[in-house]
């Protein structure tokens, strides 16, 4: 998001206006935690993960009051104009807002799972997928050297945008994610007759949002039909929301802050910037919040078909 960030505050003052960070989203707007910003305040951030604008929920933003609140400090800063970097959530709570106050908002779109309908890819996803496959290279390595079979979960929610391009790209033998119904009897199909080729060492890759249970209740399962194997269970983690992002990441981040600055200069509103075949879209939230991003069903055949 500090890429965004940096994005934003020099595409402002680029085009002659003030900008102003605000603390901990709507929790900091609330309290009228506003910082004034310029060039410099963002110089040194482009490589560092996270955000320096930090970030909270805020379940008072929620209330009417609470939206009260933000509102009357937006005035009191002279603050005409919002770019909020996010997700569903944010995304809602800023729709809300214009339409009870009236203060314009631009979406980008920054959540690791990739999961917002109008936008190819999100920001802070690309770092999230080669984390994610630096922890399951190490990871075969140690599966291989002592012919295991390991269940890795990685993060995304409700997606499983994660955990495909890891399967693909990490050697997978199986890739479990909600928007399709694999089965654990599926799972211990495949996994069986692969031993019965005298394949002795597996990757299986669990969305952490799967429908079939967590990674250790799969685990569980398979286990118990198939005790021949040596299982183990790894959940990469918190480490996927951190550290160092990515060329694509940081490209795409800067990418999407000036076009959501330009974006409310144009005298655009609750809509989202993103990159749809490579180009600039903007979608309206409604659209990101409610309309659903499909599964590209040729990368699950790739998992398969690899997977021999």
């Amino acid at each position: 998001m500090n890429a965004c960030v940096r994005a934003v505050v020099r595409a402002a003052v680029y085009h002659g206006i003030e900008v102003y960070g605000i603390m901990r989203g709507y929790s900091g707007m609330i309290k009228g935690e506003f910082v004034r910003m310029d060039s410099a305040s963002v110089s040194n951030t482009v490589q560092r993960g996270g955000t320096i604008l930090k970030s909270a929920r805020s379940q008072k933003f929620t209330t009417k009051e609470g939206r009260q609140q933000a509102f009357d400090q937006l005035v009191n800063h002279g603050i005409e104009g919002l770019v909020a970097i996010g997700g569903n959530g944010t995304f809602t709570g800023a729709s809300i807002f214009e339409h009870e106050f009236g203060i314009p908002t631009v979406g980008a779109p920054g959540t690791i799972d990739n999961d917002l309908y109008g936008t190819d890819y999100t920001i802070g996803y690309d770092t999230a997928v080669n984390t994610a496959l630096e922890a399951i290279d190490k990871i075969r390595d140690t599966a291989d050297s002592h012919d295991r079979c390991f269940f890795v979960e990685v993060m995304g929610r409700d997606s499983g945008y994660i955990a495909i391009p890891c399967a693909i790209g990490g050697g997978a033998e199986i890739v479990m994610v909600p928007e399709t119904a694999m089965s654990v009897d599926a799972v211990i199909d495949t996994l069986q007759n692969s031993y019965s080729r005298h394949k002795t060492s597996f990757i299986v890759i669990v969305a952490e949002g799967e429908e079939e249970g967590n990674v250790h209740k799969v685990a569980r399962r398979v286990k118990e039909a198939l005790p021949q194997l040596d299982t183990r269970v790894t959940i990469v983690g918190h480490i996927q929301r951190g550290g160092s992002p990515t060329a694509a990441d940081r490209l795409l981040a800067s990418q999407l802050g000036i076009a959501a600055v330009e974006g409310l200069m144009n005298g655009m509103k609750n809509v989202m910037a993103g990159i749809v075949d490579r180009k600039l879209m903007y979608t309206p939230f409604q659209d990101t919040i409610y309309k659903r991003k499909v599964i590209n069903q040729s990368f699950m055949r790739m998992v398969e078909i690899l997977s021999v």
